[in-house]
């Protein structure tokens, strides 16, 4: 698995956020920017965000990935 698809995954799961990945040999960092975070915990907007990376991780394919999530609010 390559950033580029983590991206995809995580941006097809996530409709409407803005993705950034880096990283690399199974592990990486992304920045996740999601409307939908709105009002949630840490903890919560990383369960959303690795719900759809879960079958990757599971596999293996995916070892180890960091997450920073922020809504637009947060980053502006």
């Amino acid at each position: 698995m390559d950033k580029y698809t983590i991206k995809k995954v995580i941006e097809s799961n996530l409709k409407g956020s803005i993705v950034e990945v880096s990283g690399g040999e199974g592990k990486y960092t992304a920045s996740v920017i999601y409307e939908g975070f709105d009002g949630l915990s840490t903890i919560n907007r990383h369960k959303m965000v690795y719900s759809g990376l879960d079958s990757y991780i599971k596999s293996g394919e995916l070892h180890a990935i960091s997450l920073k999530t922020f809504t637009n609010k947060e980053i502006t």
